[in-house]
């Protein structure tokens, strides 16, 4: 009788995602990812013997809480967003699109801390003498403000036993690499690595760190997706580059809120916060225009007051144009066909054409009923009242939905002045103000909003 045998093949894990493959490949079929299947070592037996501790476990109640207090940056939009400021210890990643502006949001940080104790950058990615030329264009130079151009991980931790900041910061993460670790600098390894060993450094020392990060094509992060778990704080920078506005959104912080955005304004001399930033969202015309209306959007938990505009225009082609900015094309769609069915406004035979002001990006459904009134307000050529917002999603059948956060936005639109509002019937939900100062015009449908106007 032949033996059979059986022969062990070694195996491959994937080091993201954890996905098994008998054989080694450059690329996790899975997640995609390159360079991660690794081969996985031997078990050996787990000793149970105990070993040393760094620190004898303590009562929570006696811990003390003041190497976690938050320090003012001194930018308080920035500030917002990380719920106070800068932790002693904790390491931030912000990841931006190139061009947005993060090396001049965080060489405004740098000069801010800089008067109350060192704060060293350390570029990979410009000279220094580059960042020297941004740092006097926008006003900041200071004598604790170091900076030190390098690639190479000792050569940083180098500097930074010479320098001893409060506040560290790396642009960007994926330019630095170890000559001890195999793989190109911003390779999965590297990345991993690197990242380590800097997080080991601000948590020991009690650094503030904060680590640039690029990202892919798609938006995400570049890297392994291990760092976002590995960080305290991942904020992301947006904007327009061809637009003022940049926002900074938290996707992940330990220290505060993790909706919350910080709003910019980018200008010839560098970058500063905007505490109303609304102004940006609305045009100042002296009279009331046909085709524009008002909403207020929530950007995290931040009401903002942005301005709609359309124009409806006779159509010469056979198939009539529609054109939309800053909103999402097929909602908007959506919303021209129950303008016309549902409020009996004609667009069929007419081009039609959808915009923010300011540049502004709304993809929530508030701004629907805001949508239909500017539409139809251009069809008719009959301007909607400059002291009117208007709250609320429309449905396909023409009713209009409350949505969330109603009485945090009615309070803003009375603070800038709004005299009434638009408002789904049932817009209240359990713990929503009663805004004062405002008169509240609550409907059920699209041609009740048209009607009251």
């Amino acid at each position: 009788m032949a033996k059979s045998s059986t022969k062990e093949r070694p195996g491959f894990r994937c080091t993201e995602c954890g996905y098994a493959a008998p054989k080694w490949v450059g690329r996790c079929p899975e997640c995609q990812a390159w360079g991660t299947l690794e081969e996985p070592a031997a078990v050996r037996a787990i000793s149970v013997a105990p070993g040393p501790v760094s620190a004898p476990a303590v009562p929570i109640s006696q811990i003390s809480v003041e190497a976690a207090t938050a320090h003012p940056t001194g930018v308080e939009e920035l500030d917002r967003v990380l719920g106070g400021g800068l932790v002693p210890g904790a390491v931030i990643l912000l990841a931006g699109e190139p061009g947005v502006g993060k090396s001049t949001l965080l060489l405004e940080v740098a000069h801010r801390y800089a008067h109350n104790k060192a704060a060293l950058i350390v570029t990979g990615e410009e000279s220094a003498a580059q960042v020297r030329l941004r740092a006097e264009r926008t006003g900041a130079l200071h004598d604790r403000l170091y900076l030190a151009a390098e690639t190479d991980l000792a050569a940083l931790i180098t500097h930074v036993d010479a320098v001893n900041p409060g506040l560290l910061i790396i642009d960007s993460v994926q330019t630095i690499s170890s000559s001890a670790i195999d793989g190109a600098a911003g390779g999965v390894t590297q990345v991993r690595a690197v990242a380590a060993s800097l997080i080991a450094i601000a948590k020991s020392r009690g650094i503030a760190t904060v680590l640039v990060g690029h990202v892919t094509k798609d938006g995400g992060i570049a890297g392994p997706r291990v760092l976002e778990h590995l960080v305290d704080v991942v904020l992301h920078f947006e904007g327009d580059r061809h637009a003022a506005l940049r926002l900074v959104r938290a996707v992940k912080n330990r220290f505060g809120p993790a909706d919350e955005i910080g709003c910019f304004e980018m200008f010839d001399g560098g970058i500063r916060g905007l505490a109303d930033p609304s102004g940006l969202f609305t045009s100042r015309n002296a009279t009331s225009v046909p085709g524009t209306a008002i909403t207020v959007t929530l950007e995290g938990r931040r009401p903002l007051v942005s301005e709609l505009q359309a124009l409806v225009a006779s159509s010469s082609l056979a198939t009539p144009r529609r054109a939309v900015s800053g909103l999402d094309n097929a909602r908007v769609a959506m919303i021209l066909a129950v303008t016309e069915r549902r409020g009996r406004v004609r667009l069929g035979e007419r081009d039609v054409f959808v915009a923010t002001v300011g540049g502004a990006r709304i993809t929530e459904p508030a701004a629907d009923l805001a949508v239909c009134l500017a539409v139809a307000s251009a069809a008719k050529d009959v301007a909607v009242p400059d002291s009117v917002v208007a709250i609320g999603e429309v449905g396909l059948s023409g009713d209009v939905r409350k949505v969330t956060g109603t009485g945090r936005r009615l309070a803003e639109a009375a603070r800038l002045g709004f005299k009434r509002a638009l408002v789904p019937a049932d817009w209240r939900h359990p713990g929503d103000p009663i805004p004062a100062g405002i008169e509240l015009i609550e409907i059920s449908e699209v041609r009740e909003a048209f009607s009251r106007l």
